[in-house]
């Protein structure tokens, strides 16, 4: 688990992506080991550990789920609750050791809008799966596994995909699947490559970097910031755009969700409308998502102050 540094305020906050990493690939180096080798039971203990740690010792992250849940559950959140937010996280990261080393047989995984997947993908051009900060993604990767012919891959930004990366290898060394970095020469091309290949591209889209565009939209309560690069790039390479949740249930149980978002594959019409109708869409499921599910919500920072720090202009 990291620390992200809750911010106080748009003036003087630092972003999300500014904060100093906790993560520390040792210790998950030594998770992966007591996981795999003394089974999952033994390593549930632990985060029981971690968690007690990280509320006594990072007054920043707690400050931040306090904030999330009340808007989430619509009342005053109590100690249980951020206990719970905070193991709800710390469990979707254990799990990813047996989702990543390939051993799908401990969970149960249901699917809830497989047919709007398989519409998509029937034509073979690939699709994106817009995502945020929310469950978990490797449930995907591991559904993905199981079917022959399905591959997918990650995009973001290249310190996040370094980051990931590093993450992944400690875990689950060889294992992490394709990251398609942006910011460099072959982005795009290497993106578009792995479309025509049929692959699903999954990215999140709750977050803003630095200057980014964004839109402000009303979220839980209070206006948010959400990227519309995501989007951007959909509409640009012409691909439909599904909405997924990889939603933790407690225990070994998880719920995959598909829901379309948007199809810009004939390239016709406004574009920047059917954006701009994209991403209500995606904030409005978003949203209901998390008050249905609001202990699946792992962005321990102030989620609202943060866009209002950094980002000065819509796209």
């Amino acid at each position: 688990m990291s620390d992200p540094s809750s911010q106080r305020g748009p003036a003087t906050a630092p972003h999300w992506a500014d904060r100093p990493e906790r993560s520390n690939l040792f210790f998950l180096r030594i998770m992966a080991w007591i996981s795999l080798r003394l089974g999952r039971r033994a390593g549930r203990l632990i985060l029981h550990l971690i968690v007690i740690y990280f509320l006594l010792f990072a007054p920043s992250a707690h400050r931040a789920s306090r904030n999330y849940l009340r808007r989430a559950l619509e009342r005053a959140p109590g100690l249980s609750d951020c206990y719970r937010h905070f193991f709800r996280f710390a469990a979707t990261i254990h799990d990813r050791v047996y989702l990543l080393n390939g051993e799908f047989g401990r969970f149960d995984i249901r699917i809830v809008g497989e047919e709007v997947m398989e519409q998509v993908l029937a034509d073979g051009r690939g699709a994106f799966l817009l995502g945020a900060h929310f469950g978990s993604f490797e449930v995907l990767r591991a559904v993905a596994r199981q079917r022959p012919g399905l591959e997918s891959a990650m995009v973001m930004y290249e310190e996040n995909a370094r980051k990931i990366n590093a993450m992944l290898a400690a875990i689950a060394p060889g294992r992490g699947g394709e990251v398609i970095p942006l910011g460099r020469l072959d982005s795009m091309l290497r993106l578009r490559e792995a479309l025509d290949r049929g692959k699903i591209v999954g990215m999140l889209g709750d977050r803003t970097l630095g200057s980014e565009p964004a839109r402000p939209l009303s979220f839980l309560g209070e206006t948010a910031y959400f990227p519309t690069g995501p989007l951007r790039m959909a509409a640009l390479l012409k691909r439909p755009v599904l909405l997924m949740a990889g939603i933790h249930l407690g225990g070994n149980r998880y719920e995959l969700h598909f829901e379309r978002l948007e199809d810009f594959s004939d390239g016709s019409g406004d574009r920047s409308e059917a954006l701009a109708d994209a991403l209500r869409r995606y904030v409005e499921r978003l949203e209901g998502l998390c008050r249905t599910y609001p202990y699946n919500w792992f962005n321990f920072f102030d989620f609202w102050a943060a866009g209002q720090a950094r980002t000065g202009r819509a796209g």
